[in-house]
């Protein structure tokens, strides 16, 4: 039903759609050198997280499922890790090393506190690491072993109407193929939430969805932040959108139909196949990295009237249905849907083009943000720091 793609096979028996080779700054002290040493060798990806002391908590927690939701990402065929906790560095390493991933972690402390010592270990490990990746060769894989993420931003009524209905088609295929979908944006589901228990797989899950989008709503009434002017954004407002309802519709409708099957945190990755709803926040950056450190190969995103934020480990499809913005930024799109907004195709006809699209880019087509080079991932943060 769904077919297959050319992924690569990993130890851990995912698929990735890509063979990065990524070089992953674990704390912002090490952010310069990682970044020297990402430039200096092919094909490297560079992601600096800033923040290492001071977290607390789920911030803590997000901290370590993202080094090593980036380090062991299907998308990576071996990661170079620097830092500056000795301690912090030896679990990660070895949450790593389970996965059978190709890695190299070095310190700052093990290097004599030394930058450009550890610049130059890092560029011999990561020249090492570099061969190592080359020997991969993609392989016949089934459409089951996708999961991708649903985003959208910069919305318009064109984005509820065509374009996120049209990923809903896609995420329905992907789902009864046996694959994963993942929507988040827990804020913008208010409104609607009562859609999407209704899908909810369990009553569990159905109240998990609820009290999500209720604690984030009561969060912004503690801090006398007025929903109105926020979001929906001045951009979204001045696009026609009218209310936090009205774009919360638009916002579901890229789940499609399929039955939910629960809802996880930020950057959990899901415990099956399925369609998943994920706690996060509406800022696009922030959310499709949640996605991208819970396993996503592939990221969806639509957009209204023009968004360029794409993920650096995951290659983002960037599409749109409003005719003035694929006329004006179809350079910057994968997918141009105009011509369903304008009826001149169907929407089952297009929803299988974006699916064939999908693939395309799963088996290797290169999307405009990897061609520009715009990749850039954003955790989230939570708490406050000591």
């Amino acid at each position: 039903m769904g077919g297959e793609f050319l992924g690569y096979h990993r130890a851990d028996g995912r698929i990735g759609v890509r063979n990065h080779l990524l070089v992953l700054s674990v704390g912002g002290l090490t952010a310069p050198t990682a970044r020297r040493i990402g430039a200096a060798l092919q094909g490297a990806v560079t992601i600096c997280l800033p923040y290492s002391a001071g977290l607390l908590g789920e911030d803590e927690r997000v901290r370590r499922d993202a080094v090593v939701g980036f380090a062991a990402h299907p998308n990576v065929g071996a990661a170079l890790m620097v830092g500056d906790n000795p301690a912090f560095m030896r679990d990660a390493a070895q949450a790593v090393a389970a996965t059978g991933k190709p890695y190299a972690a070095l310190t700052l402390d093990d290097c004599g506190h030394d930058a450009l010592t550890l610049t130059d270990r890092g560029l011999r490990e990561g020249a090492r690491l570099a061969i190592e990746v080359s020997r991969a060769r993609r392989a016949p894989a089934p459409v089951s072993a996708l999961s991708i993420g649903l985003e959208c931003g910069r919305s318009d009524p064109s984005s509820g109407l065509v374009a996120n209905p049209l990923l809903g088609l896609v995420t329905d295929r992907l789902v009864a193929a046996g694959g994963t979908a993942m929507i988040g944006e827990t804020l913008e589901w208010l409104g609607a939430e009562h859609l999407l228990e209704k899908r909810a797989r369990t009553p569990e899950a159905a109240t998990k969805i609820r009290d999500a989008v209720i604690r984030r709503e009561k969060l912004a009434i503690a801090y006398g932040v007025d929903l109105t002017g926020s979001n929906p954004s001045p951009t979204n407002v001045a696009s026609g959108l009218s209310s936090i309802e009205e774009k919360s519709l638009g916002n579901i409708a890229k789940s499609g139909a399929s039955p939910i099957e629960g809802l996880v945190a930020y950057g959990e990755r899901p415990g099956r196949p399925g369609l998943w709803t994920m706690d996060a926040s509406a800022y696009a950056p922030k959310s499709v990295t949640g996605f991208v450190i819970a396993g996503a190969q592939i990221v969806l995103f639509t957009t209204g009237v023009g968004n360029s934020y794409v993920s650096a480990l995951a290659p983002t499809l960037k599409l749109s249905a409003n005719p003035e913005t694929c006329a004006a930024l179809g350079q910057q799109l994968d997918f141009d849907a105009s011509a369903a907004f304008r009826g001149e195709t169907g929407m089952e006809e297009s929803g299988a083009a974006l699916f064939s699209r999908m693939i395309e880019i799963a088996s290797g087509l290169s999307t405009c943000g990897e061609v520009l080079k715009e990749g850039d991932e954003t955790v989230s943060r939570f708490v406050a720091a000591l």
